[in-house]
Formats: structure tokens, sequence, C-alpha cells
């Protein structure tokens, strides 16, 4: 089995568009990918033939390029049952628990409801991929617009039991505005702190700060933390009930 060999593409002001090649035929996916000629463009200068898209939510900054792109290459358009009237071209519906495979990778659907109410994230187990459009961000999180808090926190967790090696592929970079947020919640996290620092010199050469690690993001984003003791105590909710603690972080962050 070939290795997930994944490229990124930045467009807009802060979208990531991924495509990920999953054979040694050069086939791939793309994910979320909004824009359409910025992805073929890409696949041009890779010589990748695009097989599929995988679409996280229905939002147009993830869906924009869906028609475009398949009636060029032909690809079959995967999204979430509970989008599929919004998700443009969709022809295969999948739900939590599904999964697909690639070039034989294993990819699991795993249901992240919460900034919309039927987001998805791909998770390719072999290669400790992640694709999470805009549930999980580095040291962040989606606002909640169609689900609940309640709902998010338990997508959340559900992302944090995946390996600590894990690579986030997030949708958006957002970095540098969560690390503001981030030591406004926990200013003595040392692991916070060195993370800041490693975000400023990347962004200062104009570098991407996505993927991060599952782990590294266990330490230092506070949307992980609802439950975690220090957490609770920096915002003086020691003690509480892991869901309002998070909702509580959450609403801080939609008016910081």
């Amino acid at each position: 089995m070939s290795a997930l060999d994944i490229h990124q593409i930045p467009v807009f002001s802060d979208n990531y568009i991924y495509l990920a090649k999953y054979d040694d035929n050069n086939n791939c996916v793309a994910v979320d990918p909004a824009d359409p000629s910025a992805t073929l463009a890409a696949l041009d200068e890779l010589g990748w033939n695009l097989t599929h898209i995988l679409n996280t939510h229905h939002h147009p900054d993830h869906t924009g390029g869906n028609t475009t792109l398949k009636e060029a290459k032909g690809c079959t358009i995967v999204g979430s049952v509970g989008e599929a009237a919004n998700t443009p071209g969709i022809d295969v519906e999948v739900q939590d628990g599904d999964a697909l495979t690639l070039g034989g990778h294993k990819v699991k659907i795993i249901g992240t409801p919460g900034h919309t109410s039927g987001h998805i994230s791909f998770w390719f187990e072999d290669a400790l991929a992640l694709f999470c459009g805009d549930t999980l961000f580095s040291m962040g999180c989606g606002r909640v617009f169609e689900g609940t808090p309640a709902q998010m926190w338990d997508s959340l967790k559900k992302l944090r039991e995946l390996p600590d090696d894990t690579k986030i592929c997030c949708a958006h970079e957002y970095t540098e505005a969560n690390v503001a947020f981030s030591l406004s919640i926990e200013p003595d996290n040392a692991d916070l702190k060195k993370r800041a620092d490693e975000v400023a010199a990347l962004r200062a050469e104009g570098k991407p700060t996505v993927p991060s690690r599952m782990g590294e993001e266990k330490k230092v984003n506070p949307f992980l933390r609802g439950d975690v003791a220090e957490t609770q105590a920096a915002i003086g909710m020691a003690g509480q009930d892991a869901t309002a603690v998070f909702t509580e972080i959450r609403h801080r962050k939609d008016v910081f």
C-alpha cells in the first residue's frame, strides 16, 4: 500500500484545501475544495488524478469547487447524509461509523456535529491523518452555528481520543488569533507559551501552522480541556461540569 501523500493548498484569506494521493497511480482526493481553479492548478502541477471530493460540511467555503471539479474530472463527491440537500453534486452520502477504502487506506467517517448539524470528519487511520474541516483548529474550534455546545464538546472529545501523533488537517489558518485567545484563558500554561513562540516564528516566515498534532493540542487547546482541572480553575469553574466549562470558553471566544 502506498503512503498517503498530503499536499496543502492555501486559498482565499485563510482557507486550506488538501489533496491526498492514496496510491502509486497518482490517484487522489480533494478535501473541501473551495476554490476550483486553485485545485485544478495544483492537480496539474503535481500530475495527480482527482477521483473523489471529501466534504466535511456544506458551507460554500468548503464546497465551492464541487460542481466545477466534477465536470472537469468526473470525480465522486462524498459528503454527509445530513447535509446532502446543501452539498453540491453529492454522489455518496455517509455518516458516523461508515468507512471508505481508497488504495488500501481505510477512511473512517466520524460524526462531528456542532459547527453544522451534519458535520463529519475523515480519519485516515494508517496515515494518522484527520481531515476535520471546521470542528477542530490549532488551538481552536469552530463556531457553533447549527448544533449545540454540548454536541460540539462531544465531537471534540471523540477527536481527542485519536492517537497523539494524529495530524490535524483543519481547514483554516486561524492559529495566531487562537493563540491570543488561548493565552487569555491559561496565561500560565508553559506548553501554550512555547507553542505561541513557535507560531509567531512560523507566521513571520509566511509558513503554515497546521497540520498540528493531537498530543500537542491536548496540552494547549482550551477547547479540548473542558474537563482538565487546570483549565477549569483558570476560568473560575473548578470542579464544574465539563460541558458547562466548554460552553463558557466558547462564549468567551465568540466575544473575544
